[in-house]
């Protein structure tokens, strides 16, 4: 049930007044399937749409064990010392018996999580599209409502989420361990063409020599590739997270990315790229969900299923009969309106 306190116009106020309690709960409104949250939600959205799109929207992705947490408190502080507000919204793998975020403790980012100038998120994958919380593009715009101007959203690592987050942020970043040839050969053409940067983490110590190999090796093989921006080419850096080295100079690239791009008319063009592929991919959710949720549907969803897991039925023929049911019931209700 909907507190007195979780109203519209004070979830609003709190929000303009960077109240990050207020955030979260705004956040967790949008993330709920329940109708009553949704629409909630929806209006605080709606009326703090105005006052968003002013910060750098960060992605970074990379594979298990590449220290993307060590690396987003590094940055992450650094760019508070800078005078910015930043907020990380990280996209964990979903608990199967709750749903919820296994990794959603903040425990991965103690110092940042503890700073009055970060916010944190930790938000479930769910499921959807490689991990990449449906809500995710409505929490970064809260969070940019709310004053923080560095919104980093990090992924999970695997399947199709760095291709979500790339079409939701400006800068898409990869991070990469020392490993030289054979990482390398390890990464799919697809999430190479995606980064604006490639960042070589751990190059400290004993792995030093080798993460100066390894940014070698990522310097020549993102020449082969095709830009994405007329106004700007991929770069590949490398520093240390735990040490801090080389965060400065990423944190400059990251400035310089948006300066040109900027003038360019590029960030214009892809935010407004971003936002018409947003329309589609909420009218695809929507489509579904109210899909499960139609009576006439749900009579024969589960004979339908199980006609075609036995072989009796294909998948189209049955998808085709279970599509022609839902819209001849929606039909129905509006000749009934």
């Amino acid at each position: 049930m909907i507190r007195e306190v979780d109203t519209a116009s004070g979830l609003i106020e709190g929000i303009r007044a960077g109240d990050r309690r207020s955030l979260a709960r705004a956040i967790t409104l949008a993330e709920s399937t329940r109708t009553d949250h949704r629409a909630l939600a929806d209006e605080v959205l709606e009326t703090l749409l105005p006052e968003t799109g002013r910060s750098r929207r960060i992605g970074i992705s990379g594979p298990p064990g590449v220290g993307k947490s060590t690396f987003i408190e590094a940055f992450g502080l650094h760019v508070i010392d800078h005078g910015h507000r930043p907020a990380v919204l990280a996209i964990d793998p979903s608990s199967r018996r709750t749903g919820g975020s296994i990794l959603g403790d903040k425990t991965r980012m103690a110092e940042l999580s503890h700073s009055e100038a970060a916010f944190i998120r930790p938000s479930p994958g769910s499921g959807h599209l490689g991990g990449v919380a449906r809500r995710t593009r409505e929490a970064m715009l809260l969070c940019e409502a709310a004053g923080f101007d560095v919104v980093i959203i990090e992924t999970i690592g695997v399947g199709q989420s760095e291709v979500a987050v790339a079409d939701m942020v400006d800068l898409f970043t990869l991070l990469v361990s020392p490993g030289g040839g054979d990482e390398l050969q390890g990464i799919k053409r697809g999430i190479m063409e995606l980064a604006d940067l490639v960042i070589v983490n751990k190059a400290d110590g004993d792995l030093a020599a080798a993460a100066g190999r390894t940014r070698a090796d990522y310097a020549a093989a993102v020449h082969l590739l095709r830009p994405k921006w007329q106004a700007w080419a991929t770069e590949v850096m490398a520093c240390s997270a735990l040490t801090g080295s080389g965060v400065d100079e990423i944190w400059t690239a990251v400035g310089r990315f948006a300066e040109q791009v900027t003038e360019s008319g590029e960030l214009v063009t892809a935010r407004s790229q971003q936002a018409t592929a947003w329309l589609w991919s909420e009218i695809s959710d929507t489509l579904i969900d109210r899909f499960r949720a139609d009576p006439a549907v749900a009579a024969l969803l589960e004979k339908a299923e199980t006609a075609v897991a036995s072989g009796l039925n294909t998948p189209t023929h049955a998808a085709r009969m279970l599509l022609d049911r839902f819209t001849a019931a929606s039909s129905e209700l509006r000749t009934a309106d």
